[in-house]
């Protein structure tokens, strides 16, 4: 006769242990992409200012904004990846960068704020942005779904 085991079912985490796997995943994505804005904000004012633009931010409002959106995303990419997060969440998160980038522009282009500004706006924005999805997902960022146990390098 076979025997078979059984395991018990699995249990969801408790309430505090939730809200600081959503909180420990936001302050990370906060701090990578302050650490990529800050990287990326000294490269471009170099390189800009060696073309010739004292203000990068007011000479090239455009620009700027897809620059700060770039050095923005793409270490939160990085790390999210890192991590082991789900390619449907990386998505997610990324397009909420792009979508503020896009509110932000038009936002410009139809005079509500000024174009000189939207580079700055984008660094103060990103972090209300990038809530967004992870509200949206709240299940796969307090490990409610089982996400965050089985995420690499979670601790």
């Amino acid at each position: 006769m076979a025997t078979t085991t059984t395991r018990p079912p699995p249990t969801e985490p408790s309430t505090p242990h939730q809200l600081w796997n959503f909180v420990r995943h936001y302050l990370e994505m906060c701090i990578a992409m302050c650490l990529g804005i800050a990287v990326g904000d000294v490269i471009y004012f170099a390189i800009a200012g060696q073309a010739g633009y004292s203000d990068p931010f007011g000479q090239l409002p455009v620009l700027s904004l897809a620059i700060v959106t770039f050095s923005m995303t793409a270490p939160m990419v990085a790390w999210m990846r890192f991590r082991g997060m789900e390619s449907r969440l990386i998505n997610e998160m990324s397009a909420a960068m792009i979508i503020e980038a896009l509110v932000l522009l038009t936002a410009g282009f139809i005079g509500l704020v000024a174009m000189d500004q939207l580079a700055l706006l984008e660094h103060a924005l990103m972090m209300p942005f990038m809530l967004v999805p992870m509200l949206l997902r709240a299940d796969q960022y307090t490990g409610r779904s089982g996400h965050m146990v089985h995420m690499r390098h979670a601790g």
